[in-house]
Formats: C-alpha cells, structure tokens, sequence
C-alpha cells in the first residue's frame, strides 16, 4: 500500500453534446498527469449535461458503446494513472431510464468499481428553478467501495452527499478514501458545498476528492465548481474556484490513521431506539 500520492481533480463546463467535452477533459487530465497526479477525478455529468429530458434518454449510450468510457480506458493505460470519472449517463437495455453511473479505472485501463447514483435530486430550490433528477435517472441501490493503491475507495455522487449515513457505512466498511463528484447548482453550492464535503470529511476521518462542474450549461443551468480535495481533519487542500481547470494535492495516507486516533468516533456507534412519541412524565394528562 503506497503512503503518498498527488491526486487531480479536474473541473468542466460540459456542455450538451458528448464529443466536445471528452475533449475537454481529455487535454485535463493530460495536464494533470503532467503535473504528477497519480489518481485523477472527474465531476459528475463528466461527458454531457443536456436539460431536455427526452433528449437526454437518446443521447446516451449503453455502457459497451460510450466513447467517454472507452477514451477514459485508454486515457488510464496511457498515462498510468488512475481515473475516476465522476459519472456518465448510461442507457441500460430494457429500462425507459438511464443510469447515472461513476466508473473507477485503473492505471491498466480496466474498471476496477462501478457505482449508481443512489439519491436522486428531486428538489425546488424556487419558483423559477427546480429539479428532477427522477424524470429520466432510476437510482442505485447499492454502495461501493474499491481497492487501490492507497487504500480503499468509497464512491458516491452529488446529491449522495446529503445522507451522511451512506458515508458513515462507507468508512465502516474500510474507505480511507472518499469521492463526491458533483454538478452542484450554484444556488445550492454557495450556501452548503463547503460545509457539506468537510462535514462528509471530518465525520469519517477520509480524505474526500470532489471534483464538480463549473459555469453555465445550455439552457441556463448554472454549476457552483469550487472542486474540493479535503484531508481527514476538514482541512481544504485545494479549492478549483469557479473556472475550468484542474487542482491538486499532495496526499499523505497517515492522516487517516492519525486523525482517527485523536477523534475515535468511529469506534462510538451505539445502538440506540429509534424516536417515537414524545411523552411529559408528571403532566396534568397522567394525573401528575
């Protein structure tokens, strides 16, 4: 298990169509690698972000036909780093809806994890914004973690990270290391993205890579960025502001080791009732 690693994030604008933003990405994670980063995440959405709902559906392919997946595949065995991409849009055979699926692969090119995002963004955020993720996503039903060279790996999605139980399982059942890639809208990521991806950090003693789309995509939707590398104590090593490129930091695996042993909570869990209705002893309904 190696101690030290650089580890990427690589922000986007993707825009509707796949081949543009393979692309994009391409040339970033080139430059992160240039750059020394062993591990390179990509963001949710990482090949196409397209608002119509039908469109959508059309546009995606099967997992054997994306050519995001087959160009991140070489992409990997290429440079000899390992790469997360953040999640493609995938049509499964016999469902009317697609899959909102993150790929991790490894310096080989093989897919070594795939994960289903597991919480759908179905929100009203105002009268003039609002999102169904549901509309044309069926979600997943089961986390993941992965091996790699560093440690064990979670994986989730954006909105997965409002459930800090699925985080908590995660770091009980071995992560170390955590991925969050994101197409936070920027109404949402100026008031919790910060808050959440170092809260997900500190509550497991990972490191969490959250690699996130920026800018404004068609029709108006508009992306928070601020990709986010964040060590076991909440600390923000790298922060990707609110414009294409790509971050980076040195990751030293002790911190985990070390942060756990100053705030053992993982080894406080207790079982305890769920809350039902609350009762006032001595109240004038018991006669007290």
């Amino acid at each position: 298990m190696n101690a030290r690693f650089t580890a990427a994030c690589v922000q986007l604008t993707a825009g509707p169509e796949i081949g543009p933003n393979v692309e994009r990405a391409t040339a970033l994670i080139h430059e992160a690698r240039k750059r020394g980063a062993d591990f390179i995440a990509l963001p949710e959405n990482a090949t196409m972000i397209e608002p119509d709902v039908d469109t959508a559906l059309e546009k995606a392919p099967p997992e054997p036909e994306h050519p995001g997946l087959a160009t991140f595949c070489a992409l990997a065995s290429e440079t000899g780093a390992w790469i997360l991409i953040g999640s493609l849009s995938i049509r499964d055979p016999g469902s009317d809806k697609i899959a909102n699926r993150s790929f991790l692969i490894d310096a080989s090119g093989g897919i070594v994890a795939r994960y289903d995002k597991i919480h759908l963004f179905d929100v009203n955020l105002r009268e003039d914004e609002w999102y169904r993720e549901s509309d044309n996503v069926h979600p997943g039903a089961q986390a993941v973690i992965a091996p790699s060279p560093w440690g064990l790996m979670g994986l989730s999605i954006c909105y997965d990270m409002r459930f800090p139980q699925l985080y908590r399982e995660l770091a009980h059942a071995g992560a170390s290391l955590i991925t969050i890639p994101a197409a936070f809208t920027r109404t949402t990521g100026r008031a919790h993205w910060h808050i959440l991806v170092q809260a997900r950090a500190i509550e497991t003693g990972c490191f969490i890579f959250a690699p996130a789309q920026c800018g404004e995509h068609a029709q108006g939707r508009k992306t928070y960025g601020h990709s986010l590398i964040v060590d076991p104590w909440g600390e923000v090593l790298a922060d990707g502001g609110d414009a294409e490129g790509v971050i980076l930091a040195e990751i030293d695996m002790a911190k985990v080791a070390k942060t756990r042993a100053r705030v053992p909570s993982l080894d406080h869990d207790r079982d305890f009732t769920k809350p039902g209705p609350a009762t006032l002893e001595g109240s004038a309904a018991d006669g007290g």
